[in-house]
């Protein structure tokens, strides 16, 4: 029986294929073709427009060069490079120390209520981007509670953009270094512990260099984030421009789409550098385990435990009350100066011309996104992964799966711009329609809804398939009675992080609505810059509610699913 379970998987998807004759492979060959076709349209082509875009002029001829240099000889994008990176650096450096003491605390401590400070670390996942400013002004703005803190200095513009930015991205680099953590080898730990070394020169010796390549690669993430967010500079920036807000005045205000552009390729450089210098340190991370290696389990330490809950409730709270502020603000009647409580900010019609519409249009992208995203991308990811024709066909769709992880929302938006408004696309006439951002949307994430189901997907036995093709029974009845089963979790883990991510984007769909399709981020923008700012708050917190309330129903169905899987497993 293990000689079969061994060899079978390397022979009998072959023969299946052969015995069930070349109808079987040709199926196999056309859904394959058709997944990269779809992913060259909605990856490929906008991105190739948008440099194709900066090597023209405003009338579509060739220039070469010439726009780089006119963007070098501008005092004010070259000075937008500065302050970008600038604020990048800085929100990088706050992050990453405050995170990485986070992840040690959730991972290498006995300390209690461990749950809830993960979940509190996680709240600014589930609100736009811009929330976070919203809050802080509620907080430290002109007419802020803590207005005092601040000492004369003004929120509007580096420090309010740093310090919101440090919110949003917490979550983000918190997720990747607690991973990192979470791979160490105890059995390191345990010899150290047995010669009597001390717990400094562990930390020194075992513990970060564990963990450095997580740290390089949530470095990196946190400066692409900070570097191509749009929401919080153009909410908090005041007169402090960055490269974000510059391509959206380039392409919106001035209509200037060659030099947009170019601001767009400026902001590919650090996503690209990110991607390779992230790939390469998952690869080395990866050499230091070994299949011997044990997890480590911390022992009770009172001094260490009770520290680390200290710091944790610190910035957990904050995170929180930050957020909480601006929920609060949301339900006030005139900040703050009469703080009693009213729902006429979610009357969004008085400062909003669409006012509800932009939620049910949020609702309506966030839904068809989840459904038609989770199973392109897992048919797409099983088609990759479980059959064995086309090698070439299947590594080259593979490549263009992974494409979107170097491109930030921004540039991709601009692609989009460029590419389904242009006059010579037939496909122009999708141009300002919900489905056009429901394509953006599924392109901008597909490469972690990728990477989920493929990690799902090699978890799965080849046997399955290897018995099927013995059995000549078609691939695709497999699939359906078999394998999708089986990652059912792993598709509702899709489906919820493309609905949540759907609800919470900004930079990628600014460019791409029309009259009849604004979203609730993008009319936040707009209640921001009109002054109603408890409106937009409002809005904000009604996005947050809606996207907690699907991940909770998420973990509920993810138990029962669970269940029922350990069920038919027993049968």
């Amino acid at each position: 029986m293990s000689e079969l379970a061994t060899s079978a998987p390397a022979a009998a998807p072959a023969m299946g294929f052969r015995r069930a004759g070349l109808g079987e492979a040709q199926v196999a060959g056309a859904l394959i073709t058709v997944v990269c076709l779809v992913l060259v349209l909605i990856i490929a082509l906008p991105l190739w427009t948008l440099l194709s875009k900066s090597v023209q002029n405003v009338d579509g001829q060739f220039v070469g060069l010439a726009n780089f240099a006119a963007y070098v000889r501008s005092p004010t994008l070259v000075a937008s490079l500065a302050n970008s990176v600038m604020v990048a650096g800085l929100a990088t450096a706050i992050v990453i120390p405050l995170a990485f003491v986070y992840a040690y605390a959730l991972t290498r401590s006995r300390m209690p209520l461990k749950g809830l400070f993960a979940a509190a670390a996680l709240l600014p996942i589930f609100a736009p981007s811009l929330m976070a400013a919203l809050a802080l002004i509620y907080v430290f703005g002109n007419q802020g509670i803590l207005k005092s803190w601040m000492m004369g200095a003004s929120l509007y513009g580096p420090v309010g953009i740093v310090a919101a930015e440090a919110l949003y991205s917490f979550p983000h680099a918190l997720l990747i270094l607690t991973t990192a953590l979470s791979l160490a080898d105890g059995r390191l730990r345990e010899a150290a512990d047995a010669l009597g070394t001390t717990r400094r020169r562990i930390f020194w010796t075992i513990t970060l260099p564990g963990a450095r390549y997580g740290l390089v690669s949530a470095a990196f993430v946190v400066f692409t984030l900070v570097i191509t967010d749009f929401g919080v500079p153009k909410v908090i920036g005041g007169q402090f421009d960055v490269l974000a807000t510059d391509a959206y005045r380039q392409v919106v205000g001035q209509q200037n789409f060659p030099m947009g552009a170019v601001v767009g390729l400026v902001l590919l450089i650090p996503a690209v550098a990110a991607f390779f210098v992230d790939r390469r340190a998952q690869k080395r991370q990866t050499a230091l385990l070994s299949a011997r290696a044990t997890p480590y389990f911390p022992k009770r330490d009172r001094q260490r435990d009770w520290s680390l809950f200290v710091f944790t409730a610190l910035v957990g709270s904050a995170i929180v009350a930050t957020y909480g502020v601006a929920v609060w603000g949301s339900f006030v009647r005139y900040w703050p100066y009469n703080l009693s409580l009213t729902l006429n900010n979610y009357d969004f019609a008085n400062v909003e011309p669409t006012g509800w519409e932009g939620y049910v249009n949020s609702l309506k992208l966030a839904g068809l996104t989840a459904v038609i995203g989770t199973a392109f991308v897992f048919v797409g990811a099983y088609l990759i992964e479980k059959l064995i024709v086309f090698p070439r066909l299947r590594g080259f769709a593979h490549f263009l799966a992974m494409l979107p992880m170097a491109v930030p929302g921004l540039v991709l938006g601009l692609g989009y711009v460029f590419f389904f408004n242009a006059s010579w696309n037939p496909l122009n006439v999708l141009y300002g329609t919900l489905i056009v951002m429901v394509i953006n949307t599924v392109a901008h994430y597909y490469t972690v809804a990728h990477i989920t189901a493929l990690t799902s997907l090699k978890q799965i036995d080849r046997e399955f398939e290897a018995v099927s093709a013995s059995l000549k029974v078609p691939f695709w009845r497999t699939f359906s009675r078999v394998t999708a089963p089986i990652c059912m979790p792993a598709i509702l883990d899709i489906a919820v992080y493309l609905f949540v991510n759907a609800m919470t984007t900004v930079s990628a769909v600014i460019f791409l609505y029309g009259s009849s399709t604004k979203l609730a981020s993008i009319a936040i923008v707009h209640m921001d810059e009109a002054g109603a700012v408890a409106s937009a708050a409002a809005m904000g917190t009604v996005i947050m509610a809606t996207a907690i309330g699907v991940k909770l129903l998420h973990v509920a169905l993810n138990a029962l699913v669970f269940g029922r899987l350990q069920r038919w497993r027993v049968r």
